[in-house]
């Protein structure tokens, strides 16, 4: 059985990194700026993530920036709460397999943590997110996570199981839509049980788009490699965006898949946890964006 290897490395002109690896995947957390995972792919093969040049090896200052890779922000959307600048040293602490990222307290008096643990064999990533109030007042807000994958690729998600009419008369979910969400934009594919988006370089429109599934499923196809994220979202609850527990995104750079927790009121100290599982897969081929082709191909990795 191979073991989980964690050792600090220069990585993109950051010179404290670290990389998280078992033989078969690798991630790769900054610890210069963040908490931020800046890589995860096959050893050996390409990033997942989009790496944004003009953002990486820096630090300090007040200017926030892209960088690439997945970060964790504050929902709902706010210039203030969400745009705090990662871009301070974070501290590394390693126990056993897990590598836990805490960042300096922000301007906002929220502390964001990413805690990562790779398992022994395969692709699989639990990657915990905490946000703490660290102010003497109540904060309502919610974690919300982005992975910022580079271009090229197609991103899926799933839809809550479909039924029929009449057997089936109340709603599933919501589907959120945002003032610049174009529907009949050329990178959507709406089908009866997945929703497509792909990445264009040639397209600087942005599209977006949001939902709740209690069982939130967003995978990425890009050159034959699966990069699938899953998060269970506590039913019954309120989410930031009028109902979402899933968002996408896309402009001509990247694509983004996002989680979102439930609002919580945070009192003076308390924390809010949010958990996605990562894998990888490769040798991944979709011949058409449809429903069967997508039960045939993906259907075992999006359960």
């Amino acid at each position: 059985m191979a073991a989980v290897t964690i050792e600090k490395t220069a990585y993109r002109g950051w010179p404290n990194c670290y990389r998280i690896a078992n033989g078969e995947v690798e991630l790769i957390v900054t610890a210069d700026v963040g908490p931020r995972i800046i890589r995860y792919g096959f050893v050996g093969g390409r990033n997942m993530f989009v790496e944004l040049a003009e953002d990486l090896g820096k630090t300090g200052g007040g200017q926030w920036r892209l960088f690439g890779g997945s970060r964790l922000w504050v929902a709902p959307e706010d210039p203030v709460y969400s745009y705090g600048a990662d871009n301070e040293p974070v501290d590394i602490r390693i126990a056993g397999n897990v590598l836990t990222a805490r960042a300096p307290v922000e301007h906002t008096g929220v502390q964001k943590q990413i805690e990562v643990e790779l398992a022994e064999t395969g692709s699989v990533v639990q990657v915990r997110h905490r946000l703490t109030n660290k102010t003497i007042w109540p904060l309502r807000i919610a974690p919300w996570v982005l992975s910022m994958m580079a271009p090229g690729g197609a991103a899926v998600t799933t839809l809550p199981p479909r039924g029929t009419h009449p057997e089936v008369l109340a709603p599933t979910n919501p589907l959120i839509v945002f003032a610049f969400t174009n529907m009949s934009d050329p990178r959507w594919s709406w089908l009866e049980k997945y929703i497509v988006l792909r990445q264009d370089a040639n397209n600087a429109d942005p599209e977006k788009i949001g939902l709740f599934n209690p069982e939130t499923r967003g995978a990425y196809l890009l050159d034959g490699n699966l990069f699938v994220k899953k998060y269970q979202a506590p039913a019954g609850r309120e989410y930031p965006d009028m109902g979402a527990s899933y968002e996408t995104f896309a402009n001509e750079r990247f694509l983004e898949l996002e989680t979102l927790g439930p609002l919580r009121t945070l009192q003076p100290g308390e924390f809010s946890d949010h958990l996605e599982v990562w894998s990888l897969h490769r040798g991944i081929a979709v011949n058409e964006w449809t429903d069967a082709e997508i039960d045939r191909v993906l259907g075992a990795y999006l359960q």
